[in-house]
């Protein structure tokens, strides 16, 4: 054995990296294996650089569009060039500081590919490290359009986010986070976006009204949408990319799959170390406290069932390691983990949409407030955001959250909170709000499931 430690996590992403530090503050000899840059992908190559990128559309649209209010910018420029060097400083920063929080919680970052031995132990090239426990933090890969390999003009989401030129025009296949938030930077760059979702609606994952919201303006920002259409027949040449959706053709510059990713598992050793799947052959199995079959290893993030989401597989790290270390710990509430998406304008929900509440058998109420309606709503320019609420009609308790608006992804905090203390609308009809901001929409929506809104 090269070195033993009480926990190795493999993986050091948002899930793996903070796994590590946890187990670390709970006094375990612990080790880091990433085969990239200390982050993963999430830092270096997908949530913080589109969300750098994103932050530039929002400033370049602002600056655009700012005369309105009294801020007159002559001949307003796109920098291509600085643009991506923020990005890729803003990566290598956060990168270097993931490295100094291993350092100074004397965490062992071992740089290559790991796998797991029959005995549960972590193989890294040549050298065996022995591990009380292991977790299993590797995160997903990009699927491709079947029948079509990524290269070339064809790009999965980091291709399109790090492109050395600004396309006329682009194609995005699907439209989830990953896709919308693609759309939406690209259409305020002045590119032509065409954006394809297979299922009926963009933002399939999000109550049909914010989806309409999103929608609407989307074809405002130019944003030529189609849903219900399959791509096929696509046939990537030097200079464009050309393909089929529905009974549509299209050329672009460049064809972004923005869709399926799959659990990141070749070369682990799983089956050798007797860690098995869940029935659809894909995602690793897990209880409720991120154990595997084997019971030394833990799986957590992309790799298991439940949202793919950075937030998520961090709690579920800080659970995996709890556990692992002994320490009395809650499993994670999966109904509490937020959907965000970056989009302008952005994306959050919390629990369930109107129509899955009434799958589920629930009666219930509504209420709806327009973000305009609030004095902050139109300081800020927030002319499109709405807060919706789904709550249980007999009891009151707040079932579901769904926020559209410049800022959705932070007003959604206070209604996970409500959520996880089993609050009801009435609480948050009387919770006094700050003013103005747009945060008092929650309050009026909340106030709307009886009528009585006051901003309505």
């Amino acid at each position: 054995m090269a070195d033993s430690f009480d926990q190795i996590v493999i993986g050091g992403g948002p899930g793996g990296y903070v796994a590590a530090i946890r187990a670390a503050q709970l006094g375990q000899k612990t080790a880091v294996v990433e085969r990239d840059k200390a982050g993963g992908r999430c830092l270096n190559y997908a949530c913080i650089p589109a969300k750098t990128v994103l932050r530039t559309a929002e400033i370049f649209h602002e600056a655009q569009s700012s005369a309105e209010l009294g801020v007159v910018g002559n001949d307003v420029q796109l920098d291509w060039g600085a643009l991506h060097k923020r990005r890729e400083d803003v990566s290598a920063a956060l990168s270097g500081g993931v490295e100094g929080l291993w350092k100074k919680n004397k965490i062992e970052f071992v740089h290559g590919d790991a796998s797991l031995t029959a005995e549960g132990n972590v193989k890294v090239g040549d050298e065996t490290y022995e591990a009380k426990a292991v977790t299993l933090a590797t995160g997903s890969v990009a699927l491709p359009i079947p029948g079509v390999e990524f290269g070339g003009r064809v790009l999965e989401t980091w291709g399109a986010w790090s492109l050395p030129e600004r396309p006329n025009k682009i194609a995005v296949v699907g439209a989830g986070a990953s896709g919308a938030e693609l759309a939406s930077a690209y259409a305020r760059f002045g590119t032509e976006v065409l954006l394809i979702e297979m299922l009926d609606q963009i933002l399939p994952a999000e109550d049909k009204d914010i989806a309409k919201v999103v929608e609407r303006v989307f074809k405002k920002q130019g944003i030529d949408i189609s849903t219900g259409a399959p791509v096929e027949n696509v046939e990537a040449g030097e200079s464009s990319v050309k393909f089929t959706y529905g009974d549509q053709s299209a050329e672009v510059d460049y064809l972004c799959v923005a869709g399926g990713r799959a659990p990141d598992v070749e070369g682990l050793g799983l089956e050798e170390a007797g860690v098995e799947l869940e029935e659809n052959g894909r995602k690793i199995k897990v209880d409720e406290f991120q154990r595997t079959t084997n019971q030394k290893v833990f799986a957590i993030g992309d790799l298991v069932n439940q949202k793919a989401l950075a937030h998520k597989a961090s709690e579920e790290g800080v659970i995996a390691v709890e556990t692992a270390a002994g320490v009395e710990t809650h499993p994670v509430d999966q109904n509490l983990i937020v959907g965000a998406t970056f989009c302008a304008p952005q994306v959050a929900s919390v629990g369930l949409t109107e129509a899955q509440a009434k799958e589920a058998g629930h009666e219930v109420k509504v209420g709806k407030q327009k973000i305009a309606g609030e004095g902050a709503g139109v300081v800020y320019d927030d002319k499109d955001g709405l807060v919706k609420l789904v709550v249980d009609a007999k009891y009151g308790e707040v079932l579901g959250a769904h926020i559209v608006g410049n800022r959705a992804c932070d007003m959604i905090a206070e209604l996970v909170a409500t959520q996880a203390l089993e609050g009801g609308y009435q609480e948050l009809s009387r919770i006094v709000h700050p003013h103005p901001t747009v945060s008092e929409a929650v309050l009026d929506a909340a106030r709307a499931v009886d009528g009585w809104a006051i901003h309505a």
